[in-house]
């Protein structure tokens, strides 16, 4: 489960922005050749989480898809699938751009009680 290295990672980022604030959740923008399982990536973060200032915080994932263009008749468009073809022609010879983000998008505080 990469989920786990990718959620060291953005622990870092929320720890570091946080400042020992509460975090009650945090959005994550994934693009989708980084392949995440969102159940994989809130249960990976709760995890890595514990004891810290991000412990039980919300996770919600947003994908990002990535760009393809085609080679052989010109065609652009958007595709979460990791083998993407040409969405016009069909064709296989295409370039495959974006959808390799992986950002901390926003960091929700919780509030005193």
């Amino acid at each position: 489960m990469h989920e786990f290295g990718l959620c060291e990672g953005v622990l870092d980022a929320v720890r570091t922005r946080a400042a020992g604030r509460p975090v009650s959740g945090i959005r994550v923008r994934c693009g989708v050749r980084h392949a995440v399982d969102a159940e994989s990536m809130r249960q990976a973060f709760g995890f890595i989480a514990a004891g810290t200032e991000a412990d039980g915080a919300t996770v919600e994932v947003v994908t990002v898809p990535a760009i393809v263009t085609c080679r052989d008749c010109g065609a652009t468009g958007e595709t979460a699938d990791l083998l993407a073809g040409c969405p016009r022609c069909q064709g296989s010879d295409v370039d495959v751009t974006g959808g390799d983000e992986l950002v901390l998008e926003s960091i929700r505080y919780a509030t005193a009680s």
